[in-house]
């Protein structure tokens, strides 16, 4: 049987339907039980309907199509073993107008094949039948919604214990009647639940590992099944090498949900063993106040260098959640959230990746003491990829003419030429924008967030406090350049 296009709702148990005293359906042969669902209805008078099942349907018919001459047990039998090898979940029969009774020939074809008969009364229409089964879906798609919210909740709170890890797999468990086991780099770290039999727990082992980080292309989830058992496996964070693995004896549609907000909880509570501990963060964080230079406090974090990512969600204002989920997702703990925009440290190595749902901007790799410069670059990077609706767009490393003067002399001529500009901070930055995007209004407007006649009267206004004629390609240039060694604090 092949397996049906099911669409994005819960199915309708058949019992349901048969329980609808204002339907008044009686079933009358073939299976019954909560394993027997209807996923849509169709009214269909084709004596071969197969063409046009997807499967998972209660399929209504009057027998409209039975022809007078033809044999009721040979042609019930065809008609029934289509239905069924289309993936037909039960059949109605109405008995009314065309038949007084359902065909006896029809009753003992549907137990033959195994298939759901219902007998549809005259008082009941088919559309009123269809219409209880969407009836009946809303009213599951609700309660699912219901049952997602209610564990996104419990999964929130079990993470701000003081034993948040068990904590979390206790919680998530508990929601899919199941057992949630958290595998280390190296081997089983703590589990919760109803243990899984001998052979499912070793299939989830393997399937933990397929979803461990190994290089491009592993999968981030994977699910399968062994001795009757739903298993399902999440790769927690990026870089990391912590899995989390689900075993429950049915999948309900929620459940990956549920999974995918528990495995973004573990990500950030076992990204505290990996690049920089709490410990470590707090001691830098410490050492900062006290007045300690970056170059000093960063070998608390690791070594090497660091790029700067700065990001923006396409949709909404960032949250704290959102903010260490994308922080996870690059592989960093060290986040920051300030003005709408979210700021990472991701130590070089881990290159950043477009993340679903935002625009990144990333800056070149840098020394602690070039963080600031780094800082500003990615700021850059973030503009001009919302500006030309990339998903991420890195700075540029390459060595420039302007690299040819020495940085001291270029910041000072930076403040000298912007000196009339500088005390309206929206003033040279729409001037840098702009002239990064080529003079264009419409995506200066778009990637400063504002109108394109407020970007027309900003440069209007740094033309006229300049004295410059901003449509002389050398101005442009000298103001670029101006602009690019401008210090970033605006100084």
């Amino acid at each position: 049987m092949p397996d049906p296009a099911v669409p994005p709702t819960p199915p309708v148990p058949l019992a349901a339907l048969l329980a609808r005293e204002d339907l008044a359906l009686r079933q009358l042969a073939g299976p019954s039980g909560p394993d027997v669902v209807v996923h849509w209805a169709h009214t269909s008078e084709m004596s071969d309907p197969y063409p046009y099942l997807l499967g998972g349907e209660l399929l209504l018919t009057a027998g409209v199509h039975v022809p007078e001459t033809a044999d009721p047990g040979t042609y019930f039998d065809a008609y029934v073993g289509r239905i069924v090898a289309a993936g037909g979940t039960a059949l109605g029969f109405g008995v009314a107008p065309v038949h007084d009774t359902v065909p006896s020939a029809l009753v003992a074809a549907c137990a033959a094949h195994n298939l759901p008969l219902v007998e549809v009364p005259p008082q009941t229409t088919f559309s009123g039948v269809a219409r209880a089964v969407w009836q009946l879906m809303a009213q599951a798609r609700l309660a699912e919604l219901r049952r997602v919210t209610e564990a996104q909740q419990s999964l929130a709170a079990a993470a701000s214990r003081p034993d948040p890890v068990p904590s979390v797999l206790r919680q998530l468990a508990q929601r899919v009647a199941g057992r949630a086991v958290l595998y280390g780099p190296e081997a089983e770290v703590a589990a919760a639940g109803r243990p899984a039999g001998t052979a499912a727990h070793r299939a989830l082992a393997a399937l933990a590992e397929v979803v461990r980080p190994s290089g491009p292309g592993t999968p981030t989830s994977a699910t399968d099944t062994a001795a009757g058992t739903h298993l399902a496996a999440y790769a927690l964070g990026a870089g990391h090498d912590f899995v989390l693995g689900i075993a429950a004896p049915r999948r309900d549609p929620g459940d990956h949900t549920i999974a995918s907000v528990a495995a973004v909880l573990l990500s950030l509570l076992t990204g505290e063993h990996q690049s920089g501990t709490g410990a470590a963060r707090s001691s830098a964080l410490v050492r900062l106040l006290l007045g300690a230079a970056p170059e000093e406090v960063a070998p608390l974090l690791g070594a090497g260098r660091w790029a700067v990512v700065h990001a923006r969600p396409d949709a909404h204002a960032p949250d704290p959640v959102a903010a260490s989920a994308l922080g996870a997702a690059l592989g960093s703990p060290l986040v920051d959230l300030a003005e709408g925009v979210v700021r990472v440290l991701v130590p070089e190595g881990r290159e950043p990746a477009p993340y679903p749902g935002w625009t990144l901007g990333v800056s070149a790799a840098a020394e602690p003491a070039q963080w600031p410069a780094a800082d500003a670059e990615a700021a850059r990077a973030l503009a001009r990829a919302r500006a030309t609706r990339v998903a991420l767009l890195r700075h540029g490393a390459r060595a420039a003419l302007a690299d040819l003067v020495p940085p001291d002399e270029a910041a000072a001529h930076a403040r000298a030429l912007l000196a009339p500009i500088a005390a309206t901070p929206a003033l040279p930055e729409t001037l840098r924008t702009w002239l990064s995007l080529h003079g264009s209004w419409d995506r200066t407007a778009v990637a400063l967030s504002v109108h394109r006649n407020t970007v027309r009267q900003r440069i209007a206004r740094c033309a006229a406090l300049l004295g410059a004629d901003l449509d002389d390609p050398d101005v442009r240039m000298d103001l670029w350049f101006a602009l690019r060694d401008r210090a970033p604090d605006g100084a």
